[in-house]
């Protein structure tokens, strides 16, 4: 059976795939439907849902569109939670590599120096950098890469330290390739299954620590963002629900989605380990 005949066994995962492929839709579709600067004041505020034509989830305290909001926040949500897991992998998989594959001291240097970036909590962690670094785009992508990509390096070493000494890689030794060329052809090949399940749920995480940066005032102030809507709209959630319901039942679609996909993901990868716990 293929990757994708297992796949599709899990209905979570087609409809996980399904609700992530409509978010993907919506943020490619905001600047066709949306054209104006999400920014823009274009009624009075506090307009219910539906009241209107053109405004079918209202308007916020300053009069903007909350469906131009949310759909444009779709954009910054996914291209943060992409970025930052891929900068993290970028980071955590050499290191892991190189730890799991040579061992010894060198092994234990790099450990200790994943343990440096896992002592503080991850969300606080990602506010001090954030801080120091000045809200931005960029600055919220590399806090969250570098809070990020311990665990990865975790698994990655763990993986390799599992594959060095298969038959395969001992053949590859005795033919002469170089521990380089042992790495990247023969160990990382056959360790990408769970990397690539741990990055499905990595950017999920991304996400929901981008929107609570947001959510704090720590987000991009040219940027809208689904963490923004929420945080703005705190104070009057009892006046306005529409303004913290819309972009938090989008966040908990995105996450949803993510985790459903990353799970049938584990399932079409892992079939063996699939059968055993069910």
């Amino acid at each position: 059976m293929n990757f994708f005949a297992r796949f599709a066994q899990n209905r979570g995962a087609l409809v996980g795939l399904i609700i992530l492929t409509m978010i993907i839709l919506m943020a490619i579709s905001a600047p066709l439907l949306f054209p104006e600067s999400p920014w823009r004041m274009v009624q009075r505020p506090f307009l219910p849902p539906l009241e209107l034509d053109g405004f079918p989830m209202g308007t916020d305290t300053m009069g903007r569109n909350v469906a131009a909001g949310l759909m444009h926040g779709a954009w910054v949500s996914l291209l943060i939670g992409l970025v930052s897991t891929f900068v993290a992998l970028v980071i955590g998989v050499p290191l892991g590599a190189i730890a799991g594959y040579y061992g010894g001291l060198l092994d234990d240097a790099l450990m200790r120096f994943t343990e440096f970036f896992q002592i503080i909590p991850n969300f606080a962690l990602a506010i001090v950098l954030v801080a120091i670094m000045q809200p931005s785009v960029t600055s919220i992508v590399l806090a969250i890469a570098l809070v990020s990509w311990p665990p990865v390096a975790r698994l990655v070493r763990a993986e390799f330290m599992s594959l060095r000494h298969r038959e395969y890689v001992e053949a590859a030794r005795l033919v002469g390739q170089s521990n380089r060329t042992i790495i990247l052809r023969q160990i990382l090949p056959n360790a990408m299954s769970p990397i690539i399940v741990m990055a499905s749920l990595m950017v999920a995480t991304a996400i929901l620590l981008e929107s609570s940066l947001s959510f704090l005032g720590l987000g991009d102030p040219n940027v809208m963002s689904w963490g923004y809507m929420i945080g703005a709209a705190r104070t009057v959630i009892r006046q306005a629900w529409w303004l913290s319901f819309f972009p938090g039942l989008a966040i908990l679609l995105t996450v949803l989605a993510l985790n459903l996909v990353g799970e049938g993901l584990d399932d079409a990868l892992n079939p063996k380990l699939s059968r055993e716990r069910s």
